[in-house]
């Protein structure tokens, strides 16, 4: 009988979990051109340039041979990290270049070795960490290489240039032996303790090769961390997409890498920053799901963090300040679907509502604890009125709040709630008191028949698969008010930077009723979760919803040859005239 294989991950995993919030910072020597090559704005990430402009090996090698940080400060760059409520670093050891940011015995091709910098300053990091109180970690590209042959992606001008994102097994398997497990070895060997290994991209390589350098971590250091990105779901925590924020709670651990504007190595001219709203608002809907947020910086080739990132972090720091409590050490609200007002987060007995916009009045139906207290952690010395109640007929359980009429704090109000005991809700949709009803697709029974391919919900949330009348989505969901609502369809894009597909006919019933029609992305869904993610509303008309209580809905794609990217359903009391 074959063994079961153990991809538990080691108990070290606490530390990260209650982490919640953590620095990326992607540096390298393509932080010299920062963007532009040849007098030529170059498109897409600047860490990629090598491959966007189409470099050789030369060209670009010739880049270290200027690249001198003599501004990099570590015990600053840990510091800004730290006031902003961080508590791990993961720096780009190696990327895609195949240059190596550290001190590498094993390879020439490394920041002492081959700039006039000529020093480690991994090693000035790790001190800062360790006086800090920060998990020090580190980024790894362990398939592409654009720089060592055998690497995935390797720059060959014998061999037809850019660019073959898979390579040979041969080559390839005495890449990974050559290289990156010695440069491995080396980062888990000459730092002390490290948090994480995060590994990217894994392209080329096999499932055997992903648990090969699991077990060659865990074997040289037993609580360091395997990202998800080592390929093959084998990793210890999973990888959300570059800037993908999920629709609803996932299962099991996973963090989001996002960016502070549009790149992730440094562009001189890209100053597209995100708000501080902005950034707070990712940060606490990944937290009420139970997702790590790593937020990245990309200094330039002197070594500086941009002022606009500094700013931005410090301003989040001076909230985490006040409100790091509903953050660091929670766990994803115990309700299955969002909010329309905020997101919730869960430590013990206690709750953090979330607050973007500031309401003096707040109602969530479902919770069936007593809430014995109410505070405003930012104003704790104001008194917060609290009221419940129960609809016996329906069932509804409802909460409000009187919180006031002046905001209390800056960006993201919070209210922390004090339960007689752990957090007991009601688990099936709920028409909430703004009178909407969300059906999201992943509370969804998902039913196929006559040969059609299984439904399956993606790590973000959506069904990207639904084609035909053989296949449908089923919810049962409850009711307060009877009354006429128009019902929307969300659609949504499983891929960054893509579009949201149209055009499918679709039928929804709703007891007796049916509505038909065909769906048009012409109404966008506004959000920070949709910048890079897009997501349309598209509505199917009106429909009378005659009793309240427990009811039953039902989606199909009557004519969907090329899927429909489910996110939701929508009810919405129907506005008059």
């Amino acid at each position: 009988m074959a063994k079961t294989l153990d991809l538990t991950p080691p108990a070290s995993i606490k530390w990260w979990r209650d982490a919640r919030f953590g620095m990326f910072i992607h540096w390298g020597i393509y932080s010299v051109p920062a963007g532009t090559w040849k007098g030529k704005r170059i498109p897409s990430i600047g860490e990629w340039i090598m491959y966007n402009a189409k470099m050789s090996i030369p060209e670009y090698a010739a880049l270290a041979g200027v690249f001198n940080p003599v501004k990099f400060d570590a015990d600053e760059w840990v510091s800004i990290a730290k006031r902003a409520g961080m508590k791990y670093l993961v720096i780009t050891s190696k990327h895609h270049d195949g240059f190596a940011m550290f001190h590498s015995p094993s390879n020439p091709y490394n920041i002492v070795d081959a700039t006039p910098y000529g020093k480690d300053l991994m090693k000035a990091l790790a001190k800062a960490c360790r006086k800090h109180g920060l998990k020090l970690c580190f980024y790894y590209s362990q398939a592409q290489d654009w720089h060592a042959p055998g690497g995935a992606g390797h720059w060959d001008e014998v061999d037809g240039g850019w660019w073959k994102p898979l390579v040979k097994p041969e080559p390839f398997a005495k890449y990974l032996k050559d290289k990156v497990k010695p440069q491995v070895k080396e980062l888990l060997t000459q730092y002390g303790p490290v948090g994480l290994i995060w590994f990217d991209t894994p392209v080329a390589i096999t499932r055997e090769q992903s648990l090969d350098l699991r077990r060659f971590v865990h074997k040289l250091q037993p609580n360091c961390l395997v990202s998800g990105r080592v390929g093959h779901d084998v990793g210890d925590y999973g990888s959300l997409g570059d800037n993908q924020i999920p629709s609803g709670p996932v299962k099991g651990d996973w963090e989001t890498p996002a960016t502070l504007n549009d790149t992730w190595g440094y562009k001189s001219y890209d100053h597209n920053w995100k708000s501080v709203q902005t950034l707070l608002d990712l940060l606490v809907d990944l937290a009420s799901k139970g997702v790590n947020y790593l937020l990245n910086v990309g200094p330039t080739s002197a070594g500086i963090i941009p002022k606009p990132s500094v700013s931005r972090l410090l301003k989040i720091g001076e909230w985490m300040d006040i409100n790091g409590e509903a953050i660091h050490g929670s766990s994803a609200s115990p309700f299955p679907y969002e909010f329309d007002w905020g997101r919730m987060t869960a430590k013990g007995k206690r709750l953090y509502l979330l607050l973007p916009k500031w309401r003096s009045t707040l109602k969530i139906n479902g919770l069936r604890n007593k809430v014995k207290k109410a505070t405003l952690l930012a104003d704790p010395r104001r008194r917060v009125k609290v009221c419940q109640t129960h609809d016996a007929a329906t069932d509804f359980h409802t909460l409000t709040l009187n919180l006031g009429g002046k905001r209390a704090g800056k960006y993201i109000s919070v209210v922390a709630l004090d339960l007689d005991g752990p957090a007991k809700v009601e688990t099936l949709p709920l028409q909430q008191p703004s009178g909407t009803v969300v059906l999201p697709v992943y509370m969804a029974g998902l039913h196929s028949a006559g040969g059609a391919p299984a439904l399956a919900i993606n790590r973000a949330g959506l069904l990207d698969n639904l084609k035909g009348p053989q296949s449908s989505v089923t919810w049962d969901f409850k009711l307060a008010q009877p009354g006429e609502y128009e019902a929307k369809v969300v659609i949504g894009c499983p891929h960054h930077g893509g579009k949201a597909g149209d055009g499918q006919r679709v039928v929804l019933t709703l007891g007796d009723h049916k509505l038909r029609g065909v769906l048009k992305a012409d109404e966008k869904v506004e959000g920070a979760r949709t910048q890079y993610f897009p997501e349309f509303a598209a509505s199917l008309g009106r429909i009378r919803l005659d009793q309240s209580g427990t009811l039953h809905a039902e989606l199909k794609a009557e004519e969907a040859p090329n899927g429909l990217a489910l996110a939701s359903v929508h009810l919405a009391p129907a506005k008059r005239g």
